[in-house]
């Protein structure tokens, strides 16, 4: 889940969009103590990091320096471990970590040992990746989706995408922080905030928001912790950490990644996701992730056979005789995020596409009370069956309610939990109004989407995927910087790619690319192209503010 929703249900929008960009954020260092007890930082005026021995390193440049021997898993690791070190809880402090795995060198030199024999199990053999800290690990680190209430918790087993990651041979190097309960506690809450893992910080200007819910993946692998991370979305909270980190992110099909062993807010829309600085890289990640998983069939019907590799589709010319349809609202929205845009159209036409406006938002914006209605009742119906089995110390839902209310200057010092009662209160899934929700939600985003991709011949219809990041702020909670793209694919179950489009005075901004249920490969492929003709994604420097 991300923050878009919550916002429909605040007071908080009313704040001029076009201007937000630019608006100094209230000062986040010398904060008093319950502040700095709960994630504030001081932070180093600015912060070069192109020396780092694996500075913005894709998969294939690590795989080349393993086989040739000046690298190892082993080293790969201890590089990582060591930068995370040195800027998770130190420095800027970007909190993006909440764990790391202490079987992390074991099960490199596992790996190691496997390549020395000959072995190389693909292209993530070695690789040092994060996930999220609301998806199970079978091992010594905890799954707690950031809450208080859910410390201690170890998984049973992996969660399915977990086990695929560890059969194409990655090493899980840690978890990372989030929005607690992915973003599902609060119309008040923070991005990135967790009781757990306090506030993760962007680290293009730290006193911005990481946006979520995969905050801490968002930021790690932009601040170059890590190779490749997994998030996971709702409505957003894969695409824009990605957009607000200069990323490549990735919100697949719902059903093409399995959600098993994930902390669940909606059966609807959920999945997992890829998030990586290139998208060779995603598509690399999501290569390993697909699979059929008999826990969870998938909502969608989908082709035979799925792709096994989906870096074939990336070639550089792909954008060649494609139509694209841009969202015509995003054109006249905020000056500085539609100058990008128009520059991005043009990038587009320049290497071979046609471009018409097309209007998807004005169809799919007056869903949001219905998308969070299902939500809702999807949330309570599969926290409880997913505590239920995890022998945790809460069993359900009424029982994480009852934890934060005991320790509420814990787990609730900024922000309380108005959508976990909201959840509380719903009657199941055998319920009209949950049911009329689904179909609404549902039928209307992927009619909107089928619509006019059939009428205008499209491939893929792109826009901003969300403003420049906003203020972190404790007091009000998180706001709107005037445009936002993940709703219609999040309520459809479609693909939604996003791609380094530049940036608005140092903050990023991203490019999304919508399509039908299943053609990752194609937005892959169009994404590829646009990065190949633009090279947009700009390492972070961790500046205290917004670069003048």
């Amino acid at each position: 889940m991300d923050r878009r929703l919550f916002l429909n249900h605040g007071t908080r929008a009313a704040l001029t969009a076009a201007l937000l960009p630019v608006v100094a954020c209230q000062s986040t260092t010398d904060k008093p103590s319950a502040e700095v007890a709960a994630g504030g930082a001081s932070a180093p005026a600015s912060t070069s990091d192109e020396a780092f021995a694996l500075h913005e390193a894709t998969v294939a440049d690590l795989q080349d320096r393993m086989a040739k021997g000046t690298e190892t898993a082993r080293s790969l690791c201890e590089k990582y471990l060591a930068r995370i070190k040195a800027l998770n809880e130190q420095g800027p402090m970007l909190r993006a970590v909440i764990e790391t795995n202490p079987d992390t060198l074991t099960i490199a030199d596992s790996l190691d040992k496997e390549r020395k024999g000959g072995k190389v199990r693909g292209p993530l053999h070695g690789i040092p990746v994060l996930i999220k800290d609301n998806i199970d690990s079978g091992d010594q680190m905890m799954t707690t989706a950031g809450a208080l209430a859910l410390v201690g918790h170890k998984a049973k087993q992996d969660a399915f995408i977990v086990q695929k990651l560890r059969a194409a041979g990655a090493v899980l190097l840690g978890k990372t922080n989030l929005s607690e309960w992915a973003n599902f506690r609060s119309s008040q809450s923070v991005s990135g905030w967790s009781s757990r893992g306090r506030q993760t910080r962007n680290p293009y200007a730290l006193d911005r928001s990481p946006s979520g819910s995969s905050s801490g993946s968002g930021v790690a692998v932009s601040a170059n912790l890590c190779a490749v991370a997994i998030g996971t979305e709702t409505d957003g909270s894969v695409v824009s950490p990605s957009s607000c980190n200069g990323l490549v992110g990735l919100k697949p099909t719902v059903g093409l990644l399995s959600r098993s062993g994930i902390i669940p807010i909606s059966s609807t829309q959920d999945t997992a996701g890829p998030m990586a600085r290139t998208v060779s890289d995603a598509a690399v990640l999501l290569s390993a992730l697909v699979g059929p998983d008999p826990a969870d069939p998938a909502k969608l019907p989908s082709p035979a056979p799925l792709p096994a590799d989906y870096t074939t589709f990336l070639k550089a010319d792909s954008l060649t005789g494609q139509r694209l349809g841009v969202e015509k609202a995003h054109l006249n929205g905020p000056p500085a995020v539609a100058a990008l845009l128009k520059e991005a159209v043009a990038a587009l036409k320049a290497k071979g596409a046609t471009v018409v406006e097309v209007e998807l938002v004005k169809q799919t914006n007056l869903l949001g009370d219905a998308e969070f209605d299902v939500l809702l009742y999807e949330f309570k119906e599969g926290v409880n069956k997913y505590l239920a089995g995890a022998g945790a110390a809460v069993r359900s839902l009424t029982e994480v309610i009852a934890f934060n209310n005991t320790h509420a200057a814990e787990a609730m010092p900024f922000f309380k939990q108005e959508t976990l009662i909201a959840a509380e209160k719903t009657e199941g899934l055998n319920n009209t109004k949950y049911q009329a929700a689904v179909q609404k939600t549902v039928t209307a985003s992927r009619n909107a989407i089928d619509g006019l991709l059939r009428d205008n011949q499209l491939t893929a219809i792109i826009g901003v995927t969300t403003g420049p990041a906003w203020c972190i702020d404790w007091v009000n909670g998180d706001y709107s910087t005037g445009v936002d793209f993940s709703s219609p694919a999040a309520m459809a179950g479609y693909p939604h790619l996003t791609v380094p489009m530049g940036q608005v005075h140092g903050l990023p901004v991203g490019l999304s690319f919508i399509g039908p249920a299943y053609h990752e490969g194609q937005l892959l492929a169009l994404g590829y192209a646009y990065e190949q003709a633009t090279h947009k994604r700009a390492a972070p420097h961790m500046r205290s503010t917004v670069a003048e």
